[in-house]
């Protein structure tokens, strides 16, 4: 795990201050790389992005909260950014630098008047992992292992602030004008502000696994709100082993096809039974343990999905529907993909540019079986994507949609790229009864 941090800035000058330093710095790479390229007739574009990516991560590092969470929302979307943006990046959804013992005892003074060690009778000093957010220690209480996630110091108020700072790295990054993207960082915003809130965390997360402990193959903590408050939340420690690191191990394609279809199903019923789901599938929120069942450790980021957005959201997710012009213009304009300004011309490319998208995309949910190791299938998303975002005319037209579109394509391509880490080949019927726990 990377070296603990002694202190994060916690007011809105001097988080700005570091965020202006990282930005002279990649003026800084900018620099140096076009001069090199001016003696070798050459750019290193990747050795750019790579210095580039490497400097802006470990700035947000430092600062953690919503500043690094930016970055592994980005992370998760394997095609808005080069390579070497979205590797580094992805190191905020488990591996950021950990907060240091005498910051922890401080946040646990500030809940309870006691240190860790007064209320657990035992807890750990070093974290066991750190996200954006906050880290996890393991406890003991009365017998029974503990996870304890610490939020780190000044996230909650400086959501707000940290979007607004950041939001000129997002707009580089993704190519795209500021006022486009207004209603997605706000929907961002007022989701960050809820992860921010374990309080609203505890409630949640005991009603979603309520709702899901009938699933088979599927477990959940136990929560424990005597010993949570506001910046920290306890439930029991799921044994096991975290499911980047469990892939990466020997086992059998049948195995990999069991877990991918437990994925699957688990939020196949989220969006269509509950019409609920846990927007934040990346493998750091997840646990295998020794039968190969799915631990799920994290409800912070839950996506409660509007009627009227499902309804439009599934019906264009038929290609039945995309075969009909005038199914899809009425559903664009409910899905907000048309904007009431937009020319005959721009329409008429906002059509062909996001109903190849959607159809390629839909793949899975129009096939009755899918095999996600199929390269091809993630070969033509990347190419659709670039080919969006080197076009100007379509780069131009690319930000449009409901704002609902931000967590849900965030819950399918995180969900999709885990398993295709599986390589799983599974039932997509969504008429195929789910497994119940007897």
């Amino acid at each position: 795990m990377s070296k603990e941090l002694d202190k994060i800035p916690i007011s809105k000058v001097r988080r700005a201050s570091k965020l202006i330093t990282t930005g002279a710095k990649v003026g800084t790479n900018y620099v140096k790389h076009y001069a090199a390229a001016a003696v070798s007739g050459k750019l290193n574009r990747e050795g750019l992005e790579e210095d580039n990516a490497s400097d802006i991560y470990d700035s947000l590092s430092e600062l953690k909260g919503s500043a690094l969470k930016m970055a592994q929302l980005l992370s998760m979307d394997q095609n808005i950014l080069p390579k070497a943006y979205t590797d580094r990046f992805a190191m905020a959804q488990y591996s950021a630098p950990p907060l240091s013992y005498p910051l922890v005892k401080k946040t646990f003074r500030s809940s309870f008047g006691k240190d860790p060690n007064q209320l657990f009778d035992s807890f750990s000093s070093k974290a066991s992992n750190a996200a954006s957010m906050g880290q996890v220690h393991k406890a003991e209480k009365d017998g029974q292992q503990l996870a304890v996630k610490v939020q780190y110091p000044g996230v909650a108020n400086s959501i707000k602030s940290d979007l607004k700072l950041a939001k000129p790295f997002a707009l580089k990054l993704m190519n795209v004008k500021g006022k486009d993207i207004d209603i997605y960082m706000k929907e961002v915003e007022g989701k960050l502000l809820e992860e921010a809130d374990y309080d609203l965390e505890l409630k949640q997360s005991i009603n979603f696994a309520n709702s899901c402990q009938h699933l088979n193959q599927v477990r959940f903590p136990e929560y424990y709100p005597e010993y949570s408050s506001k910046q920290i939340l306890t439930m029991s420690w799921l044994g096991g082993t975290p499911l980047d690191t469990w892939i990466k191990q020997e086992s059998s394609q049948d195995e990999r096809n069991r877990l991918g279809q437990t994925l699957w199903d688990f939020y196949m019923f989220q969006m269509h039974e509950l019409r609920i789901m846990h927007a934040d599938p990346h493998p750091g929120n997840f646990i295998i343990d020794k039968e190969n069942n799915l631990g799920v450790i994290d409800f912070g980021c839950l996506k409660h999905i509007p009627a009227d957005f499902y309804d439009a959201y599934f019906e264009l997710a038929r290609h039945d529907t995309l075969d009909d012009a005038g199914k899809v213009d009425r559903l664009f304009k409910e899905l907000e993909i048309f904007k009431p300004k937009d020319s005959k011309r721009d329409r008429g490319i906002v059509t062909v540019m996001f109903t190849d998208l959607i159809r390629h995309l839909s793949t899975p949910f129009n096939s009755n079986q899918f095999d996600f190791s199929n390269q091809a299938f993630f070969n033509r998303i990347y190419e659709l994507s670039e080919g969006i975002r080197k076009d100007p005319e379509l780069s131009r037209l690319q930000a449009r949609g409901s704002r609902h579109f931000v967590y849900f394509n965030r819950t399918f391509f995180g969900l999709y790229n885990i398993l295709y880490m599986l390589k799983a080949d599974i039932s997509t019927d969504k008429t195929r009864p789910l497994p119940i726990a007897s």
